[in-house]
């Protein structure tokens, strides 16, 4: 019995409602892409590819452009969705309560109607929980634009920050109990830290024109 009999085993409990794949100490295993198995993650029809969006969102000379995600925690039901603005580095931290559509498109919409006048796009990662986009993008008019699926270093600017909210919220960790109150502090933390690469200003002085 080799390795991937098992794994095949698992899988097939898990989608049978089973519960046996808890206890693998790496759950991304059951989850891997098999080697020449045809691209599925992302797929969607119709949605902006990266490289559509205008030159001046990658040279980061204006504000109003953002990378988002989603952060996981350990029951795999509980996540932050993380928006990051490219030029300034503000982050902003939304708790769900789980990892679909319908509460990615809720966080959304609340981030964008806090911040109207500061949102002109938005950059995501290919998740399920984001195929809903086009609802948010009629009702807001911000532009939404995918990375290519596997390529997260194309939203470089989110995944470093991410590597930041894990310091406060380490794998491993269950979200369950997080509250907003929560998310907004650590981003406020983030966003009150000087960065180098803003000549030792603030994310939120960026942001806000402050100097």
């Amino acid at each position: 019995m080799s390795a991937e009999t098992i794994y095949r085993y698992l899988r097939l409990d898990r989608r049978q409602g089973g519960q046996l794949w808890q206890s693998l100490r790496i759950v991304s295993k059951l989850g891997r892409k098999q080697r020449g198995s045809p691209q599925t993650r992302g797929r969607l029809i119709g949605k902006r590819h990266i490289s559509e969006r205008a030159a001046v969102v990658e040279r980061r000379r204006q504000l109003g452009h953002w990378e988002g995600d989603t952060v996981i925690g350990a029951d795999q039901r509980h996540c932050v969705l993380t928006l990051i603005e490219r030029a300034s580095g503000f982050s902003i931290i939304k708790k769900l309560t789980a990892r679909n559509v319908q509460q990615a498109n809720q966080a959304m919409r609340r981030a964008i109607n806090r911040l109207a006048a500061h949102f002109r796009t938005i950059t995501l990662d290919n998740g399920t929980e984001f195929h809903g986009y086009e609802d948010v993008e009629a009702e807001t008019g911000v532009s939404f634009y995918f990375a290519t699926p596997y390529h997260s270093w194309e939203r470089g600017t989110n995944e470093n920050t991410n590597g930041l909210i894990r310091q406060y919220l380490p794998k491993g960790s269950c979200f369950k109990n997080l509250t907003q109150a929560d998310c907004d502090r650590i981003a406020k933390e983030l966003n009150d830290r000087p960065r180098e690469r803003l000549g030792f200003r603030t994310p939120t002085e960026v942001f806000f024109g402050r100097s």
